[in-house]
């Protein structure tokens, strides 16, 4: 009779110990914090250069945002973000921050202008807005894309 005390008290013992650390778990995922809304009509775009443009090797670029704000990464306030520039259709996961490479430029100190520089040739240039977090809002704001020609 002891036994079976033993037996069960050890089966009890373990289920409990078992839900303790599947509650310990839950507590310990990441929130996932919701992407940040985009208002009807927002959009982003680049002023200069203007699509079908040839420029120098370096070169001024300006961005413009319409219905949304300009504020810097890791600010979060509603209706603003900050300018990536995506450089010759560099590829990106839309659900995931944006990553930075020589291809994703970010400027999250709030740029709305900047120099870069591109080798000679044929280039395609887009602005993607990103929240706080460098995620694209819902729904994304996203410009057109232009070309431009950098000579020697």
């Amino acid at each position: 009779m002891n036994s079976s005390k033993t037996i069960i008290s050890l089966i009890l013992f373990t289920i409990s110990a078992h839900l303790s650390f599947a509650e310990e778990a839950k507590k310990s995922e990441p929130v996932v914090e919701p992407k940040m809304a985009s208002p009807k009509g927002a959009k982003v775009y680049i002023i200069f250069p203007k699509d079908g443009k040839t420029v120098k090797k370096k070169f001024p670029i300006k961005f413009g945002v319409k219905k949304m704000g300009v504020a810097p990464a890791g600010i979060k306030f509603p209706n603003t973000g900050h300018h990536h520039l995506i450089i010759d259709g560099a590829k990106y996961d839309m659900k995931l921050p944006l990553p930075m490479s020589d291809k994703i430029k970010h400027y999250g100190a709030g740029q709305t202008e900047t120099v870069i520089e591109l080798e000679p040739g044929k280039h395609t240039l887009k602005l993607v807005f990103a929240d706080h977090l460098h995620r694209l809002h819902e729904p994304p704001v996203i410009s057109d894309e232009i070309t431009i020609t950098v000579k020697e």
